[in-house]
């Protein structure tokens, strides 16, 4: 009996698979082998809240999980989510929506994969701001479309202008541009003259608009403003794991334009049947719950007070606007010329975990790190103190 000679090497990956890993994720395994030898990590690394999901939220998933029935829902999500999403926009925004426009989606991962395939071709240039949230590059690279990265300046507050959008697109055309307000990694926000400017000029110059609007409700300098308020052809990306403190629970929407549900309804039959309905169920019982978010969100008002005056005291001054969402996004050019390199060394000596500014930066990303403040307050006061011990050795 002759045996099949054993494969000389790995099957080769695709190039479309080639992306840049999210290094936040490293960072978080980094921290993980050290607590398991014992050490007391303070994550500050990445953006997920410390806080449980609204108790309304886990009172409905454990009575729909003691009732056993837990099967597929309708491909765009339960009409009642669908519908109390809808009711939000009423409630927060004074935006009456029509309930067809909204999409459930796995999360605004699934649902940014959802808008990418169904808005653009491959090949097609798409703009975002940098520094950016990597995954809007290395989705829109992985489904063969090109992101250009956009350079924001401190003058415009960290955020992408008209101005810098029609220049992009007399460089080499454009087919879209995707804005984020509050913004990940800056916190900086865009008020309503500036985005309806914004969207005026992509408009204008025949671009596709998507809005990601996942840190709404955890807004500090001024109220955030939806693109759906203000433009009707906007693809909105929004998602129950950041003011909700949902992020395990993988459950996220998103507000179409008029008539492209039926093509999210195709894409999201394929892909992935459904939204878990277990996700769905708590998901719409946790707008009950926003009392009990607004005090989790009082408290990230707190941290952020605790990290923007203990951190010039121990020597990082410099930092952008962090009006909104759970960052704070530092310059440490005074200490280092590789921010990598200085998490890593931050996290080994100090045990104090914060993602480099290359994972959102490819231009500036070295002189930057990123700090969440989505912990406990004592965690944050306790961090000032371990990262001014440390940049005193440096």
């Amino acid at each position: 009996m002759t045996l099949t000679a054993p494969l000389s090497g790995l099957v080769p990956a695709s190039r479309r698979s080639d992306v840049a890993p999210f290094i936040v994720m490293d960072v978080m395994e980094h921290a993980a082998r050290l607590e398991a030898s014992g050490a007391r990590v303070i994550h500050l690394e990445v953006g997920q809240p410390a806080d449980p999901a609204p108790l309304t939220a886990r009172r409905a998933a454990a009575a729909a999980l003691e009732r056993g029935q837990v099967g597929y829902t309708a491909a765009l999500g339960m009409p009642s989510l669908r519908a109390r999403i809808a009711r939000y926009y009423q409630e927060q925004y004074g935006f009456a929506l029509d309930p067809e426009r909204v999409v459930v989606t796995n999360g605004s991962s699934g649902g940014f994969i959802l808008a990418f395939l169904a808005l653009f071709e491959a090949g097609d240039r798409v703009a975002i701001a940098a520094p950016g949230y990597p995954p809007y590059r290395h989705v829109l690279s992985a489904l063969g479309c090109e992101p250009v990265l956009i350079e924001t300046r401190a003058e415009d507050r960290f955020a992408l202008t008209p101005e810098t959008l029609r220049a992009a697109h007399a460089e080499k055309p454009l087919k879209g541009v995707l804005v984020a307000s509050p913004a990940n990694p800056t916190g900086t926000m865009m008020d309503r003259a500036a985005l309806t400017a914004l969207h005026a000029a992509a408009r204008d110059l025949g671009l596709r608009f998507v809005s990601d609007e996942i840190y709404h409700g955890l807004d500090y300098a001024f109220p955030a403003v939806s693109a759906a308020q203000i433009a009707p052809d906007a693809v909105v990306i929004n998602s129950f794991s950041k003011y909700f403190c949902m992020t395990g629970w993988r459950v996220g929407w998103m507000v179409v334009p008029e008539g492209m549900a039926r093509t999210m309804e195709r894409l999201q039959q394929n892909f992935s049947i459904s939204v878990p309905t277990l996700s769905q169920i708590a998901a719409e019982a946790a707008f009950e719950g926003r009392a009990e978010m607004d005090a989790v969100k009082h408290g990230y008002e707190e941290n952020r007070r605790i990290l923007t005056a203990g951190l010039p005291r121990v020597g990082l001054e410099h930092f952008l606007p962090a009006d909104g969402a759970f960052y704070l996004y530092a310059d440490v050019s005074r200490f280092t010329g590789d921010s990598h390199a200085f998490a890593t060394r931050l996290l080994d000596a100090a045990h104090v975990a914060a993602t480099p500014g290359v994972d959102f930066d490819p231009f500036r990303g070295k002189q930057f790190l990123r700090f969440s403040y989505a912990g406990s307050p004592a965690d944050m006061r306790e961090a000032v103190e371990r990262i001014g011990a440390f940049l005193a050795k440096e």
